[in-house]
């Protein structure tokens, strides 16, 4: 049996995938810990999985309350901020919670762990949880108020990455993360786009069917679908939630992703969108202070719900279109509205639309009318229907954790004694 040690950075979307990996991990008799914000402490133990943190809750929560972390083309800048504030404790965890026979598998944005596999020659994988994190010149992602340029010549394409390395990307991170590299006597970095890709195994945490690997991927990369992990081991709908779902028509249910601080305008239009399509809303929140002073008796708000208990039973999703979320919509066969803000969203939302289960809004169009006006276009419509069930269906016999279990096991079968 092998020693896991996993490593991730982000807010809930980011952790439970790698929860989801770690308890099927240890179902198979290995030794998992999860090293992560000291803010998931409660969920990674709960999960019957070792914690090792880095950072405490209140360096999470700063993260989050920074306004910019959503705005379209700051907010990169603010993950890749703490990114580089992170490097030394995501090494010093790993320097001092690793033996030499340990697989390390880190998160797209775990580059201290990165660089503690490299440094101390450890065996290791990256898992990204989003097609965005693996660039391809053969389809370009979706950015924020660029239009697709997919239609352009395969060399302009890649072109484009040249450009966004230079003057974008590396600038954010690179003299950071050079620095530090340079303080553990390793060679700098021109770029992180190929370096973050363990040589050994990099996983897409998503199936072939919702993005084909591309022809141009690296040769370690591997696709093996959504974890699904949503904290359905320990939590369930109360009897009052699941008496309230059954009481009446299914709902239309509302959130902005659980790191978002910033949530008052959207549920102020959620609410006005159930009232106008009278029609019963849920609105999902940890914050219950971003709520309307009264909602009315058909909206209810609830601060935490397995997804994969409470989506098949609404009638459509609202949401910021985190991969997540997404997935989780994919799997109970429901329409998403989809208000994508920044980061992976933008890509999410591109590659959903073409699957004809999902429309979008502008943060800046998001009001009660217009949501109302485009979840009554999505729900009348039988061909965004079918498309829901036919992606539903394809995970009849999802074995995703299975298939992430399997890969790194190949690497432990694969690592010297």
């Amino acid at each position: 049996m092998a020693d896991f040690l996993l490593l991730t950075i982000g807010s809930h979307g980011d952790v439970h995938p790698f929860v989801g990996i770690g308890r099927a991990l240890r179902e198979r008799g290995h030794t998992v810990r999860l090293v992560t914000n000291g803010a998931f402490r409660e969920l990674v133990e709960r999960a019957g999985l070792g914690f090792v943190g880095i950072g405490d809750a209140e360096m999470f929560r700063e993260v989050q309350s920074n306004p910019d972390i959503w705005h379209p083309s700051r907010g990169p800048g603010v993950v890749l901020k703490h990114v580089g504030e992170t490097l030394g404790m995501a090494y010093d965890a790993i320097a001092a919670n690793a033996g030499p026979e340990t697989i390390v598998v880190g998160s797209t944005l775990a580059l201290g762990a990165r660089t503690a596999a490299e440094k101390l020659g450890l065996a290791m994988a990256t898992v990204h949880l989003a097609p965005i994190c693996i660039r391809s010149s053969v389809r370009l992602p979706r950015l924020p108020g660029v239009p697709s340029l997919n239609w352009l010549p395969l060399w302009v394409r890649q072109r484009f990455w040249d450009g966004a390395d230079r003057w974008f990307i590396d600038p954010l991170i690179c003299p950071t993360l050079n620095a530090f590299r340079a303080e553990k006597q390793l060679p700098p970095m021109s770029s992180i786009q190929n370096w973050w890709h363990a040589p050994m195994l990099t996983i897409g945490l998503w199936p072939e069917w919702f993005f084909p690997r591309q022809s141009d991927y690296p040769e370690q990369v591997r696709l093996a679908g959504f974890p699904l992990y949503d904290e359905s081991d320990h939590q369930s709908l109360d009897e009052e939630m699941e008496q309230w779902l059954a009481a009446g028509d299914a709902p239309i249910a509302f959130t902005p992703g659980s790191a978002m601080l910033f949530g008052h305008r959207f549920f102020k239009s959620a609410v006005d969108a159930c009232i106008r399509l009278k029609r019963r809303g849920l609105l999902l929140t940890r914050h219950a202070e971003h709520l309307p002073a009264n909602l009315p008796p058909s909206v209810r708000h609830v601060s935490f719900a397995p997804f994969g208990t409470l989506l098949p039973k609404c009638a459509a999703i609202v949401h910021h279109g985190g991969i997540g979320t997404t997935a989780q919509a994919l799997r109970a066969g429901i329409p998403q509205l989809i208000m994508p803000m920044s980061h992976d969203q933008f890509d999410n939302v591109a590659i959903c639309r073409g699957l004809g289960v999902a429309g979008a809004i502008s943060v800046r169009r998001f009001e009660g009318r217009r949501v109302a006006d485009r979840l009554t276009k999505l729900l009348g419509q039988q061909s965004v229907e079918n498309a829901c069930r036919a992606v539903a269906g394809r995970f009849a016999d999802d074995r995703a954790l299975d298939r992430v279990c399997e890969l790194l096991e190949e690497i432990h079968v694969a690592v010297p004694v």
